[in-house]
């Protein structure tokens, strides 16, 4: 029973001793304590300002822009959609590069090279599809898969391919087996018609429903002549 006291003296005795310790720490390196904490609030206070008085701002002005742009591709205008109209909109290209920081102005170089696909200027569609890395599956399955589409027609099917099973990879239900299916019409181009079947049939084991399966046995017969 005597040594509950002396253990208690002994924690408290530690106790003080750290607290000393702590404060020897502190008042030793106070400068540079006091230096760090401020470049600390001096960062965050310029991301906060950045982000509020810039780039908020900016968002604002590029969503405007992006509206009247999206309306131009919506009636099939893809060149004015793309390059702008002088009274009337900057157009996707010039969004993308002038509001670059924002979620907008990424959206609007997928525009862009949507735009530039549908004039068959399949390079320029590369380099802007390319840009784009949005969170939304649909769309961003949709960019990798004619990102694609855009190889296919340079006659780079290696690198089509590789677009198709990745936009295929993205598990989206609706346009996996679309991806999948242009992935094995693509290794029947490059005279592979074992890799096609494999493809042919992951639609059907997998996507029995969907559109592409409709009609699957007819690609599988044909590669497996």
């Amino acid at each position: 029973m005597s040594k509950k006291p002396n253990q208690k003296h002994d924690e408290l005795e530690n106790v003080e001793h750290a607290l000393s310790a702590s404060e020897l720490f502190i008042e030793k390196y106070q400068k540079q304590i006091l230096i760090t904490v401020g470049i600390i609030v001096l960062i965050v206070l310029s991301v906060l300002s950045f982000r509020n008085f810039y780039l908020q701002p900016r968002e604002i002005a590029a969503e405007n822009e992006m509206y009247k742009a999206q309306a131009f591709f919506a009636a099939d205008s893809f060149k004015i959609a793309l390059d702008g109209k002088f009274d009337q909109t900057i157009g996707f290209k010039e969004i993308a590069s002038e509001y670059s920081l924002t979620s907008s102005g990424k959206l609007a170089a997928a525009y862009a090279g949507i735009c530039y696909y549908k004039l068959g200027q399949y390079e320029d569609a590369i380099k802007f599809l390319t840009q784009y890395d949005g969170d939304d599956n649909y769309f961003k399955t949709t960019v990798i898969g004619l990102t694609g589409d855009a190889y296919v027609n340079l006659g780079e099917n290696n690198k089509a391919l590789s677009c198709f099973k990745k936009a295929a990879d993205m598990k989206n239900s609706v346009l996996s087996p679309i991806y999948i299916k242009k992935a094995g019409l693509v290794y029947e181009l490059l005279k592979q018609p074992t890799n096609a079947e494999m493809e042919y049939q992951l639609i059907k084991d997998n996507y029995p429903k969907s559109t592409e399966a409709t009609d699957i046995d007819k690609y599988l017969a044909r590669v497996q002549k």
